[in-house]
């Protein structure tokens, strides 16, 4: 019988990223919890994890800069992408009744996502904490009467709390993207997006003749982030996401790329997964 994968996350179980890595590798697997992204990439690095679990952008909040400095840093392929559709309960003790509420604590992303239903109660004090599941379990915990969670459903099964508001998320369209990655040599046939890096130089249409390679080659680019190069003005590293139907017009455009770049590195090769 095989040993079962190890996979790091950010948080602890039954957070949103515990919710990914269930979502990509199935339920049978061992949850790595880490207080931060960087800690994940450790965990990778000394062989105390076989995957790292991370989240790469939201749909409300926007790209995880940081963690675009964490892909390069340490250099491990992206094998894998998996989106979360991202749907916040309030939760309590069971019988803890809306009036007897008096904080309500999650993550400080998870609050900004329900400010509107928040507005509607004015006279409840907002507490931000690192990990929306570390709030169920602290209510769990400390049997707080007066306290409510933002968290999600396996959160409230975990801890065996009641949801008493489902669904209090502002954007029932939001949803996370998060990427899957790995020390270890893994054969993805059929790949059909790729996520890479490099520097351009700082003369008029130098990016541009790199978009156009990819346009020329029917390579559809799904995102573009640029962050700047530390320490050097007017220098960024760009972070591309490319989806393309046909592996010659894909290979062929990478190869035209590097003549009009500087530290070009693929990231990873995985297959599209965009299914929420």
């Amino acid at each position: 019988m095989s040993a079962k994968k190890r996979v790091a996350i950010q948080g602890i179980k039954a957070s949103f990223h515990e919710e990914a890595a269930f979502k990509f590798f199935g339920e049978d697997i061992d949850t790595i919890e880490c207080n931060s992204f960087k800690e994940t990439f450790q965990k990778l690095k000394a062989g105390e994890a076989d995957y790292v679990v991370m989240a790469i952008e939201n749909s409300i909040a926007g790209s995880l800069l940081p963690n675009y400095t964490l892909l390069r840093e340490y250099n491990f392929p992206v094998i894998g992408e998996v989106y979360l559709h991202i749907q916040l309960h309030l939760m309590a003790l069971p019988g803890v009744k809306f009036e007897d509420i008096k904080t309500v604590t999650s993550h400080p992303i998870a609050i900004r996502q329900c400010n509107d239903f928040l507005d509607d109660f004015p006279h409840l004090k907002v507490v931000e904490s690192s990990d929306t599941a570390a709030c169920a379990k602290k209510i769990k915990e400390e049997q707080l009467t007066d306290t409510v969670a933002i968290a999600n459903n396996l959160a409230a099964k975990l801890y065996g709390l009641e949801i008493l508001e489902r669904r209090i998320e502002s954007n029932k369209k939001n949803y996370t993207r998060f990427l899957i990655l790995t020390d270890k040599q893994v054969d993805i046939k059929d790949s059909n997006k790729a996520s890479l890096c490099f520097q351009v130089n700082n003369n008029v249409g130098s990016l541009a003749a790199v978009l156009n390679i990819f346009a020329e080659n029917n390579i559809n680019m799904s995102k573009i982030q640029s962050m700047p190069v530390l320490g050097k003005r007017n220098e960024y590293n760009f972070y591309v996401d490319v989806e393309w139907k046909d592996t010659k017009q894909y290979d062929r455009a990478i190869r035209d790329s590097l003549k009009h770049t500087s530290n070009f590195s693929i990231l990873g090769e995985y297959k599209k997964n965009d299914k929420v």
